[in-house]
């Protein structure tokens, strides 16, 4: 598994992983080098709303239909931190552009943006992210915690939370449903 590059790739977690922050989870990977990776769970809730997340920062929003955005669970690291994952890329003051297409902002401005109806066309808002020190992937990859397949736009920003994951998995032709968490032997 060494020079494997995950970046834009989801991780979906297997049906035996066993750590509760990542159970059930579907992850985009951000950034994957000799590192480490960082990648943000597009497919957990939390208890917030977009509209609670401005009113805790005092940013005004003209934008009510904001209501019903639930702020996601990114990741145990920095939980106290806006992810913002977003197309297009635009001009925000700081952002790790993922590929052509995707950014990763953490900057004030995309959330100021965002609650004026000036912010990018799709977006996720999530508190924290995951990551993992050079080789930890690589290595959970070996021990079938994850599998990876090539992201899909339309499965991280069209779908419901809930579709996510069975989603990723389709895309790997297997239904999630059908794993098991049995280890098989030859």
């Amino acid at each position: 598994m060494k020079n494997v590059n995950l970046t834009h790739h989801f991780l979906v977690a297997m049906p035996a992983m066993v750590d509760p922050v990542f159970s059930k989870t579907l992850t985009y990977i951000c950034e994957h080098s000799e590192r480490g990776a960082l990648g943000i769970v597009i497919n957990r809730p939390t208890d917030m709303t977009l509209v609670n997340l401005f009113k805790q920062m005092g940013i005004p929003q003209k934008d009510e239909q904001q209501e019903s955005v639930s702020v996601l669970f990114g990741g145990p690291v920095q939980l106290d931190c806006g992810f913002v994952l977003h197309q297009p890329i635009g001009q925000w003051e700081s952002t790790l552009s993922v590929n052509q297409e995707v950014g990763l902002t953490t900057s004030l401005d995309i959330l100021e943006a965002i609650a004026n109806s000036e912010g990018p066309d799709q977006m996720l808002i999530a508190l924290g992210y995951a990551g993992w020190a050079a080789g930890q992937i690589e290595q959970e990859m070996a021990q079938n915690a994850w599998l990876s397949v090539p992201a899909s736009l339309d499965v991280m920003f069209g779908l419901p939370l809930e579709e996510r994951l069975p989603a990723a998995m389709k895309l790997l032709g297997i239904d999630y449903s059908d794993l098991s968490n049995e280890v098989g032997h030859a």
